[in-house]
């Protein structure tokens, strides 16, 4: 019988399913970064609470590449190994914009309902 799911992993799988391109996006703001790379940053952002795994992570990357809001190219991770490295475009930063103030309405909203419950 396998255990009912804690409670982490039950928000880690909700927030992911809803927001993780924004979350990639974000995470690539400021420099590119490989996949593995991505992964690390957001959990390392999160308090170790949202982990990407690489399931959900690489079809998101390719998503994104084919709406051209990123874009990939080869290169060498820090463990000298051969990696595709992500990188914002400028259709993609408008797109973070985007993404930033519909989230940010929708999390006002979420908290006006939980406010007057």
């Amino acid at each position: 019988m396998t255990p009912p799911p804690s409670a982490a992993s039950d928000i880690r799988l909700g927030l992911l399913q809803g927001t993780l391109d924004l979350l990639i996006l974000r995470t690539l703001l400021n420099e590119p970064r490989h996949g593995w790379s991505i992964a690390e940053r957001i959990q390392q952002l999160s308090s170790d609470l949202l982990q990407v795994n690489q399931g959900s992570l690489y079809p998101a990357l390719h998503r994104l590449e084919r709406q051209r809001w990123v874009k990939a190219e080869w290169g060498i991770s820090e463990l000298g190994r051969r990696a595709r490295f992500y990188r914002l475009t400028v259709a993609g930063r408008r797109q973070l914009e985007v993404e930033t103030g519909n989230w940010h309405k929708i999390a006002a909203a979420i908290g006006c309902v939980l406010e007057g419950a």
